[in-house]
Parts: structure tokens; C-alpha cells; sequence
């Protein structure tokens, strides 16, 4: 539990040790009250059960870990679908921990997927969609709030065949893409300008 250092989680049974894995199953100190990985909301009613998912963990003394973990299951009050409890140190959409796909993620920035996969024992395709996540995410973050400036100029660009475009915002003054989003219409456009709220659309030059 200590060489893990997973935050609220203890490892309560040792399911199995090989020279190459260990499978290792956790559960919560407490059960906290579960937030809906749809709305992100605690949800306190709808409960839909249990679901025992494996999660990949970083590697320990060279042998991959594996993480047996019981997510609860809620329908969800919004939409009326049914969804698993978010986790925040497990990374949504991929079955690995946070700090497994932030790894993942720093290896493709100094060399290529296929490596990469080989040093973690990855199949390309599993490199890319780890990776893939974490930069949306950081995109996301960075375009939240959506950065606004004073003097910007507009432009698009095709970025694959077939006519597909993106419609860039740059901050003059930064020299810098502060912005983008697929298309090259106007309601592209709007969209920023919608982001950015009336006041700051005032400010622009």
C-alpha cells in the first residue's frame, strides 16, 4: 500500500506475482459519495450496482501492475444513461492510472509510439490512444477559459485531404495560436466569440 502510494486505497489481497506482473486488488479506506463520470456530479440515488475493472499501474521492480478495482455504477439523474463513478487518480476512457498515461505521454514527446510501446510493453495502438487523451486534456485546460486578445488575426488552414480545414485565431501582439476549431465558416467564428463573452469581443482592435 505504501510502495503504491494511491490516495484513500489500501491493497487488501495480493491475487497473483509472475517474474513479468503482479495483480494486486485495492479498495477505498472509506466509500466516499460517488461523482457521476457523465455530469460529474455526486450522485446519492440510481444505484446500478458494481463493475470490478483492471487497471495498468506503473511498473514495480520491472514487472507491470495490474490494479483490480470495484467502480460503482449510477444512472445518471441528467440524462437518464447509466455510467461508472469517476476515479480522480485513474484516467477516463483508457484503463491505466494518471501517472501511467502522463508517463506514457512524456515518452512520445522525446520519441516515437512504436518505442515508446516497447519500453512499457504497449501495442502502438494503445500508445496513441493514451497519449491522445492526455493532450486533449491539455488543450482543454488551455483553452479554458477561452484566451482572448486585443489585436488578433484570423486564418485558416487545410489539414488533411479532402478539404479539411481549421479556422486559427492568433494573438498578434503574443504571436501565438491562442485558438482553433475544425471548419472555415462563420459560425466557426462565432463560436470563439461566443467563448470569449461580449466584453472581451469590445476589447478587440
Amino acid at each position: 500500500t505504501k510502495l503504491l502510494n494511491i490516495p484513500e486505497y489500501k491493497v487488501v489481497e495480493i491475487i497473483s506475482i509472475t517474474e513479468k506482473e503482479m495483480h494486486l486488488q485495492l479498495e477505498p479506506y472509506k466509500r466516499k459519495e460517488a461523482i457521476c463520470s457523465g455530469c460529474g456530479e455526486i450522485h446519492k440515488t440510481g444505484y446500478y450496482g458494481e463493475t470490478e475493472v483492471i487497471i495498468e499501474d506503473l511498473p514495480i521492480v520491472e514487472r507491470r501492475v495490474y490494479l483490480h478495482i470495484k467502480k460503482r455504477r449510477y444512472k445518471c439523474a441528467k440524462d437518464g444513461k447509466t455510467y461508472i463513478e469517476k476515479i480522480s487518480w485513474l484516467k477516463g476512457g483508457i484503463r491505466v492510472t494518471y501517472r501511467f498515461a502522463e508517463t506514457v505521454n512524456r515518452l512520445t514527446a522525446i520519441t516515437t509510439n512504436q518505442e515508446a510501446g516497447w519500453f512499457l510493453g504497449l501495442d502502438d495502438e494503445v500508445v496513441y490512444r493514451i497519449d491522445k487523451k492526455i493532450l486533449e486534456e491539455k488543450a482543454n485546460q488551455k483553452l479554458s477559459p477561452v484566451p482572448s486578445g486585443i489585436h488578433i488575426s484570423i486564418d485558416e488552414v487545410s489539414y488533411r485531404k479532402y478539404h479539411r480545414y481549421l479556422t486559427n485565431v492568433i494573438d498578434i501582439d503574443k504571436r501565438l495560436v491562442i485558438w482553433n476549431d475544425e471548419g472555415r465558416k462563420s459560425e466557426v467564428l462565432n463560436r470563439y466569440y461566443e467563448g470569449i463573452g461580449e466584453e472581451n469581443c469590445k476589447k478587440i482592435e
